[in-house]
């Protein structure tokens, strides 16, 4: 598309994004931890486990889906940016939850700080400072 081509498109709201996980209760669990809620889910009829979950945190949103086999963690192409307003605090919060956090960086590009951390099925997620 050449520039300029977009001013006749509708302006999009929002990106949501949806990744597969292996365990959608597992993946959700490991979400509320960062503060996400389930806003919805959806299991077939006749089964006992969910294949998708929509969550949700504030302006932030999250779609899981099922998997049809594992997922290759050295694989993953997509970096996952969640912001924050406190990324010690946050750090120290989910670490006090259990959850495997890196330590917080300062880079030219985030000089109030960043974190990493992986989900259950090896997605990067990047907590930052707004």
């Amino acid at each position: 598309m050449q520039s300029g081509d977009s001013r006749d498109l509708p302006e999009l709201k929002s990106l949501v994004p949806m990744a597969h996980v292996l365990n959608i209760r597992r993946s959700v669990a490991f979400y509320e931890k960062l503060g996400f809620s389930v806003r919805n889910t959806y299991t077939p009829e006749g089964e006992t486990e969910p294949v998708w979950a929509w969550l949700a945190s504030a302006g932030a949103h999250l779609m899981l889906a099922k998997a049809s086999e594992s997922i290759e963690p050295e694989k993953q192409a997509v970096l996952f940016y969640l912001y924050c307003d406190d990324v010690v605090t946050v750090r120290e919060r989910l670490i006090d939850a259990g959850v495997d956090a890196g330590p917080v960086n300062f880079t030219f590009y985030m000089p109030r700080g960043e974190f990493r951390l992986t989900d259950p099925d090896g997605y990067v997620l990047m907590i930052a400072h707004t």
